[in-house]
Parts: C-alpha cells; sequence; structure tokens
C-alpha cells in the first residue's frame, strides 16, 4: 500500500512535512509502520498550488529516498495546499503516468488503496469517465480511473455542478455496487485549489490508516503520523470524510451523511494490510 500526505493552510515550504520530519514521507518510502508494505519505492509524485489555478506536478518513477532533485524541490517550493505520495504498485506497471496524484482542471488527487480483480473490473470502472474527461486517461490504474468517474459524478463533465464531498460518495456507492463481494479501499485526498477533502473508506476489507493535526496554521493529512509524537495526531474514523475548507475549522463528517452507508464487511474476504 502507498503513503501520503496532504497539506492545506498557510503557505509553507514543501519541505515541512515531505523531507524534514523523523518519519517524513521519504522515511516512509524506505521503512512505513503501518503498512504490509513497508517500502514503497514504485515511484513518488508531488502536486502543488501556486499561482495558477491548475495544480504544478512533478512524478518520478525511481523511489523518493533516491531522487536527489525531491529535497532541492521541496525546499524551494512554497504552497498553501500540496500532495505527496510514495508509491507501492498494486499489479499496474512503475510508469510515470501511474504515479500520483494525478491532476484535471483544477482538481488534485491521491489515492492509497485498490479495488479487488480490477483485470475483471477496469472495462464498468471506466465507463465510468465521462467522454469529456477520457482524454485525461494517461495511465492504467484503478486510481487515476476511480478519481476521472468522480469527477464525472458531478465536479466535471456534464450536468449540474455538485459538492465535492457528496459527488465522491456517490461515486463510492457506484463503485462498491461494482466491486460485489471484492475488498475495496479508498483512502484518497481531492483539492480544488481552494479546500482539501481527505476520505477513509472501505467495503469488505479494513480501511488503510489515516491520521491529521490541526493547528492555526493549517491541517496535514498522512496515511501515518510524521513524527513519534503520536498523541497531537487524531485517527480519521473509518467511513469518514475530512473536509478543509478555506478559512473555517477542520471537519470530520461521516459519509453515512452523504448518503453512503457504511457497507458490511463480508469476514471470509476481509484483509488484514493496512
Amino acid at each position: 500500500m502507498c503513503r501520503w500526505i496532504a497539506y492545506a493552510g498557510r503557505t509553507i515550504p514543501l519541505e515541512h512535512y515531505v523531507t524534514e520530519p523523523s518519519h517524513s514521507l521519504v522515511s516512509q518510502s524506505i521503512a512505513a509502520l503501518e503498512s504490509t508494505a513497508a517500502t514503497n519505492g514504485d515511484g513518488f509524485g508531488l502536486g502543488w498550488y501556486g499561482d495558477h489555478p491548475e495544480p504544478g506536478r512533478y512524478r518520478e518513477v525511481q523511489p523518493a529516498w533516491s531522487d536527489d532533485n525531491l529535497r532541492y524541490l521541496c525546499r524551494h517550493l512554497h504552497s498553501h495546499l500540496f500532495f505527496a505520495h510514495v508509491r507501492a504498485a498494486t499489479g499496474t506497471p512503475i510508469t510515470r503516468p501511474n504515479c500520483h496524484p494525478y491532476a484535471c482542471g483544477p482538481w488534485l488527487f491521491m489515492h492509497n488503496g485498490y479495488i479487488g480483480d480490477w483485470s475483471r473490473l477496469r472495462r464498468p470502472v471506466e465507463a465510468l469517465i465521462p467522454d469529456e474527461l477520457y482524454p485525461s486517461r494517461a495511465g492504467t490504474t484503478d486510481s487515476e480511473a476511480i478519481f476521472l468517474g468522480l469527477l464525472g459524478c458531478g465536479l466535471m463533465g456534464p450536468g449540474p455542478r455538485r459538492d465535492p464531498v457528496e459527488a465522491t460518495a456517490r461515486a463510492l456507492a457506484r463503485l462498491t455496487d461494482l466491486a460485489g463481494p471484492h475488498p475495496f479501499r479508498f483512502t484518497a485526498a481531492l483539492a480544488d485549489g481552494r479546500d482539501l477533502y481527505a476520505f477513509r473508506y472501505a467495503a469488505n476489507d479494513k480501511a488503510n490508516s489515516l491520521y491529521y493535526r490541526a493547528s492555526e496554521g493549517g491541517v496535514v493529512v498522512a496515511s501515518e503520523p510524521l513524527d513519534r509524537d503520536h498523541g497531537t495526531w487524531t485517527t480519521v474514523a473509518e467511513n469518514s470524510v475530512l473536509v478543509a475548507r478555506r478559512d473555517a475549522p477542520v471537519e470530520i463528517l461521516p459519509l453515512a451523511q452523504f448518503g453512503l452507508a457504511a457497507p458490511p464487511v463480508d469476514d471470509s474476504v476481509r484483509r488484514l494490510r493496512a
């Protein structure tokens, strides 16, 4: 499983969370503590917002710990909202288009999870992507297909615009139906340059870990704490969404509030990977 962090708040250098902490994301790429894949060396990526409505991105296929450019970029890039992701591939090739985060228009997305039996489900999941958005499908991962599919559920494409949480809950309900008895994990971050949304959801499985720490300066969300002081970190409950809107307090909302009931877990297919 992958590891990621997302930050929203006052403008800071990316190194503050990506490279500097004792258990930074680069450290997690070598030795994650809350994942069965202790090494996340199948590529990495950065996504950030600056002076343009579309996010900037830097993605590479080599491990985060071996890219000298990453430390220089994180020291000199400053942003009020940024993503960083280290990948542990789950069956799709290690290529730059398959590295997170993904972008389409103003939206930025990254994911830790998978949808079971992807070879069978790829076609029906990709059918959720509107024709207008399909040219943005550059890679082969389930994560990118899910992202473009949820954009088509009311964030971009034809039809009325929906609230991002409502649109994502609608997409998750459809994906859960498609997955049927197979495991489906969705621990993901979504942003539009202004607001940040982080989801922790699973069907027929245990949801991947997710934590956050909020202060007056902003909020950081991470797959696992970035330091040894776990007391300053709060777990995001399963089947919930963290909403960090600009100039508003952080909220943790149950996805059931948006019509997505927590699905029953079939113990015969539950997997214990974190």
